[in-house]
């Protein structure tokens, strides 16, 4: 609790863009805001009030950092399981708890547990020699357990050679069979500790090299049965595993339907589009999950949101506070949000949102924004 406000405290381990937008929606509740940073010219730390330095993985770090926190939550699921679990165990108010978070740390666990959960998945399986990977079969997926994001400890392997290439890292790694995806959908559902639930649209996401580089709200064509078969699948996840706070949810759309692909207990890329496209942002409503507070309204503020990701470009060109400008005289309802990051090529470092009723125009809009903030043309 702060002293002087009498409001809560939120203690937020990472200082990343999410830290940092999550600080934005803070302060308009009021709330004492901190994150942990490794480094203060972290995206977070450049403009949170409060920034304490240390290192996510050292258990005196964590405690140092937790001692006035009226609640504990992440910008990122990297801290180790061990020290999450003494936290707790001393009393620390972790939201999402350990016992939830392992299944965004460790891609098995998860596997495992929606197995039991009879949720619709690829075909996959733990291997850790090449044998393995032959009995899997070719082509497939190999995906390291722990600690991959944004396309790193992802490799598609056709052949007996590559996988072994990825073997030799000794990364422990489960194998997926490949897909043949329509698109790829995500569904962010928010849970509190009481067990309120708040379902955001179905969105599509478009992945480049990896990397989502736009999201469509909502999906198109995505009729009530689809829509209300990923919001079920989103709160039997939430429920199951006991999730507080903010949930992504990565889906494969096939011929055979909705298969999960990926977790996230955080705020998420997918959802960007929430802080302008919805009624409570992802923020806000992370806020309002992990503190208890009543839910807000998911509803969109526009019948359709474009957001497409920022990413560094090569060196040189007009600055980047002259490329803004430039996008501000051409495009003035275009939203852009940038993540004071240092630029480097293919780094995230902001995000256009554009509204509208048409689809084709907004896509156009947010692609020719992002890429004039990337290239300077």
């Amino acid at each position: 609790m702060d002293a002087a406000t009498q409001l809560p405290t939120v203690a937020v381990i990472g200082a990343g863009q999410l830290a940092r937008m999550t600080h934005q929606a803070a302060i308009a509740l009021g709330q004492s805001l901190k994150v942990l940073a490794a480094d203060p010219a972290e995206s977070a730390a450049a403009v949170a009030s409060r920034v304490e330095i240390g290192d996510f993985r050292d258990l005196d770090d964590l405690r140092a950092f937790a001692a006035d926190a009226t609640v504990v939550t992440f910008d990122h699921e990297h801290v180790p399981q061990a020290a999450l679990r003494a936290l707790g165990s001393e009393g620390v108010d972790l939201q999402p708890r350990p016992e939830a978070l392992r299944y965004a740390q460790d891609k098995q666990a998860m596997r495992e547990r929606l197995g039991k959960l009879g949720l619709p998945m690829p075909r996959w399986a733990p291997v850790d020699s090449i044998s393995d990977v032959e009995a899997f079969g070719f082509p497939c997926v190999l995906k390291a357990a722990t600690g991959g994001y944004d396309g790193k400890g992802v490799w598609m392997v056709d052949r007996p050679g590559d996988a072994q290439a990825v073997l030799a890292s000794g990364v422990r790694l489960i194998a997926e069979e490949t897909m043949n995806l329509e698109r790829e959908l995500a569904v962010q559902v928010a849970r509190s500790p009481r067990g309120e639930t708040a379902v955001y649209p179905v969105v599509e996401t478009v992945q480049r090299g990896g990397i989502c580089t736009e999201v469509i709200a909502p999906a198109p064509d995505v009729g009530p049965e689809l829509n209300e078969t990923a919001a079920g699948i989103a709160r039997t996840v939430a429920d199951e595993l006991g999730v507080c706070g903010m949930l992504a949810v990565e889906l494969f759309q096939t011929a055979d339907g909705l298969f999960v692909n990926e977790l996230a207990m955080r705020a998420h890329n997918s959802g960007h589009w929430t802080i302008e496209g919805a009624e409570t942002s992802q923020f806000e409503q992370h806020l309002r999950a992990v503190l208890d507070y009543p839910l807000g309204s998911t509803a969109p503020t526009a019948p359709i949101t474009v957001m497409a990701n920022v990413l560094g470009g090569e060196a040189g060109g007009p600055r980047l506070d002259e490329r803004l400008q430039h996008l501000m005289a051409g495009d003035p309802g275009a939203r852009v949000h940038l993540y004071g990051k240092a630029v480097r090529p293919g780094r995230k470092i902001g995000h256009v949102t554009v509204r509208g009723d048409d689809l084709d125009s907004l896509r156009a809009r947010a692609k020719r924004a992002a890429r004039h903030l990337t290239e300077g043309k």
